[in-house]
């Protein structure tokens, strides 16, 4: 409950914050964005797995407020689920930092969190989202995600991308371990119909480490696997 409290006062701060900008003039006017950056199936996956992970944001050149969401299922349900809101302020060229409050959805028993981290584009191109989540006082995890472009032509462009995730506490109900915890890497070719919109295939990687890949041997999962996904990438 206090966990929650605190993510209450977070959020009431943001939007706060947020909102003695709104009242901008028309020479800085409100821009919104929604974005499917991934939205794939896995076909090759004896499960038909699934995944969709978007954002978007609405607000100024300084200010926005932003949302992120990632899930993941398959024919027996769905796996995982997240849904963040941030509070996002330009603090350099290029560069955001963001605080605000993450739900987990799914697995069950759920999870809040509060996050503070930075997201923007790195020297050479490299596009980066860090972010530092706390729970319940003394319980952190962190995420970084690196994405790079590479572009064959103007519409043919390759995506490789890496994310590592890590917690400094175990919660067995949940399937996760302390340290470091999941590691993911793609690569994405993906061929843009309209700069809104482009199909692509790809491979996708996952490997579990520690306390998670035990869990999920108990479970009978594999703690590794490869898998072909085909997708769109859209944007609005």
């Amino acid at each position: 409950m206090a966990g929650r409290g605190r993510a209450c006062c977070l959020l009431g701060i943001a939007i706060g914050i947020s909102g003695s900008v709104w009242g901008m003039g028309d020479d800085d006017p409100v821009l919104t964005m929604v974005k499917v950056d991934k939205f794939e199936v896995s076909p090759t996956s004896a499960d038909a797995s699934m995944r969709l992970e978007g954002e978007g944001w609405a607000g100024y050149d300084l200010n926005k407020l932003w949302f992120t969401t990632d899930v993941e299922g398959d024919q027996h349900g769905t796996e995982t689920a997240e849904l963040e809101l941030y509070y996002s302020r330009a603090i350099a060229p290029f560069w955001d930092l963001q605080a605000g409050l993450r739900r987990d959805f799914r697995p069950r028993p759920g999870q809040d969190w509060l996050a503070l981290g930075v997201k923007g584009l790195a020297p050479y191109f490299f596009e980066m989202d860090a972010v530092l989540y706390a729970a319940d006082g003394d319980d952190f995890g962190v995420d970084v995600s690196i994405e790079y472009e590479l572009l064959f032509t103007q519409r043919l462009i390759l995506s490789p991308e890496v994310e590592v995730t890590a917690f400094s506490f175990h919660d067995r109900a949940r399937g996760q371990g302390d340290g470091l915890s999941t590691l993911e890497a793609g690569l994405r070719l993906r061929y843009e119909v309209r700069r809104e919109f482009a199909p692509y295939v790809g491979i996708h990687w996952e490997k579990l480490y520690g306390g998670t890949a035990d869990y999920a041997q108990e479970e009978g999962e594999d703690d590794s696997d490869v898998t072909l996904v085909v997708g769109i990438r859209a944007w609005f």
